[in-house]
């Protein structure tokens, strides 16, 4: 499992949120506080301003509404220059009478007698004397950098404007103090963080530590070991929960050896099944494949996982995922090619839940070819004998019927109805006597007569016999190995076999034609071969050639009397003698039967 980064772990996060917490409360209340101390401080202070303002406005006004007397009393302007002297504070720059004309007609300032007389450049004065109203303003003196609050008030003489008063107070000491106390505020929140940092730690490691086992157990689980138990801290939410998880490992434990134990059987059915298993997940693609369904698909386990089941089968064009979820039939998967037959059966079975929800889908595959071969070779043979045997029935009723409609008293028709009758019954029981031939070697309820012979003197005289027999004119040439070759053979078996060849190479083979016999030695068999000028056979049906009842021209062989079993009995009777049989063929240019019989050369020298 991947380590957790010290900004993801819990324990920090905890930490950090409950710092966070203190820190948004601290801000809050010391912004609270610093807001309320700054208005207060302000209020406090402007308020005192204001205070002495009504009082030095109404000495002004008893000063300019005063009578004077010219030669005993000071003038104006000394009488409110002793005023503003005496209103003078650490806390006041300067105060200013303005009269109603918007003269300058006193200043507190010592230092600044020089603009008596002369008209102030502030609006707010202008704005106090044009609307009678009091006016205030804060701003920094551009040579000092201070706060300068400036406020003005207007001197009233029974409703009657007379002037105004303009003073400058040095608010920059109500900052400071502001200042300071934040000062003093942020040292106590970086003592009370510290403190609080100290707590949380000890407060998050009480509550992440159960937790922190329970994912050591969660690490340990994954990897199979279900021994550990979580240490139990506590009967609270933590400690019911450690418990908790202790029963869910106990129980993990226990469904895992029984799912584990299920997991084997399956494994064990599925790949001892003959049967090809594909299991899909919801969205149709193979999640499980056994391996007869890899050899079925011929296919691998890499290319298959994972990919869509209707690829897997080739159902592209034909189905989708849904549709397969309907079929209730089986499907033939047919993978046939012109040299072999290859059927698959697919069976589909869905598995869904309780609900209904769809989980995927089963697919079971079933090697049908041998089945399917058996099927068509079965219907074939019953078609093929039904034909034989209703071919010649069918012209012995016709002559039966014709016998006893009166044809039996014409001397000239009857004797050849009759020897048409007697043919057709022989070719019946011809058929019949090589049905229950192959019938025998089928069932194996047969024994061979095996005796040494030599096989030249053998071969010879059945080629003797077939040429001094035969009805075309067709030559043979013989071309047999110079030494004796003593074979292990059932001479009546074997004298059936090449007599059915060479029957068929005399009946495809044209007048003036030739049939070349042969015979190899070798180490451990003999070749024979039995070649004619016939009209051959074609390429694709020559491997069928040694089918029950399979002809290449089947009118003409059934012209010529054919039963279409001669050379499945050859093949049969070769084979258990432990020799094969083959055809080479040329359309057009004629055919050549090979076949071999086992040879042991020390049977010679026990002979000689």
């Amino acid at each position: 499992m991947q380590k957790v980064g010290i900004f993801r772990s819990i324990h920090v996060k905890f930490i950090l949120i409950y710092v966070m917490l203190i820190i948004i409360a601290m801000q809050i209340i010391g912004l609270y506080f610093a807001k309320e101390l700054e208005k207060t401080l302000k209020t406090n202070f402007t308020t005192s301003i204001e205070d002495r303002m009504n009082l030095l406005e109404f000495s002004v006004r008893e000063e300019i509404t005063k009578e004077r007397n010219e030669q005993d009393d000071p003038t104006l302007e000394q009488s409110l220059r002793t005023v503003l002297f005496g209103f003078s504070a650490e806390d006041i720059i300067e105060i200013l009478v303005i009269d109603s004309n918007k003269k300058i007609r006193a200043t507190s300032d010592s230092t600044n007698q020089q603009i008596v007389g002369q008209r102030p450049m502030d609006d707010i004065v202008k704005k106090s004397i044009t609307s009678e109203s009091t006016f205030e303003s804060t701003y920094v003196d551009r040579n000092s950098g201070k706060r300068i609050w400036v406020s003005t008030k207007p001197i009233m003489s029974d409703d009657i404007l007379i002037g105004t008063l303009y003073v400058k107070s040095n608010i920059e000491k109500i900052f400071n103090q502001i200042d300071e106390i934040n000062h003093i505020l942020a040292g106590g929140t970086v003592v009370s963080l510290t403190i609080t940092i100290i707590i949380g730690i000890f407060i998050a490691q009480t509550m992440t530590r159960p937790i922190s086992d329970m994912r050591r157990q969660a690490q340990a689980m994954a990897k199979g070991n279900f021994s550990r138990k979580v240490r139990v801290y506590g009967n609270d939410e933590l400690g019911q929960l450690a418990i908790a998880f202790n029963h869910l490992t106990n129980q993990l434990q226990e469904s895992q050896s029984s799912t584990e134990s299920e997991r084997r059987k399956l494994a064990s059915v599925l790949e001892n099944m003959t049967d090809g298993v594909i299991a899909t997940d919801r969205k149709g693609r193979v999640s499980l494949i056994n391996d007869s369904a890899l050899l079925m698909l011929r296919t691998s386990r890499d290319l298959a996982l994972n990919r869509p089941i209707i690829n897997i089968l080739g159902f592209e064009n034909e189905y989708t995922f849904e549709d397969l979820i309907q079929i209730k039939d089986s499907i033939a998967l047919d993978f046939s090619t012109r040299e072999q037959p290859y059927i698959l059966r697919v069976n589909f079975s869905v598995t869904q839940r309780e609900t209904g929800f769809v989980n995927g889908l089963i697919v079971v595959m079933h090697d049908n070819t041998e089945q399917e071969k058996i099927d068509m070779e079965r219907r074939e043979f019953v078609s093929n004998v039904s034909h034989e045997l209703r071919t010649p029935l069918t012209t012995m009723r016709s002559y039966l019927e014709a016998l006893a409609e009166g044809a039996w008293k014409n001397e000239d028709i009857a004797p050849t109805f009759l020897r048409v009758t007697q043919t057709e019954t022989e070719r019946m029981i011809r058929l019949v006597n090589d049905l229950l031939k192959l019938s025998r070697m089928d069932s194996r309820d047969y024994d061979l007569s095996l005796e040494v012979i030599e096989f030249n003197r053998f071969f010879n005289g059945i080629i003797d016999r077939f040429e001094f027999s035969k009805s075309q004119d067709v030559q043979f040439k013989r071309e047999l190995h110079s030494n004796d070759l003593l074979v292990e053979i059932d001479t009546d078996k074997m004298t059936q076999v090449i007599d059915n060849i060479i029957s068929n190479a005399l009946k495809y083979s044209p007048d003036g034609g030739t049939i070349r016999f042969k015979v190899r030695a070798f180490d451990d068999h003999i070749n024979v071969m039995i070649s004619d000028d016939g009209m051959g056979i074609p390429k694709a049906n020559l491997k069928r050639i040694f089918e029950r009842f399979y002809r290449a021209d089947r009118a003409r062989s059934r012209a010529m009397g054919g039963t279409g079993l001669g050379l499945a009995i050859a093949r049969e009777m070769i084979l258990a003698h432990g020799g094969e049989i083959w055809a080479e063929s040329e359309e057009g240019k004629g055919t050549t039967i090979y076949f071999t019989l086992p040879y042991d050369l020390e049977m010679d020298g026990e002979w000689e």
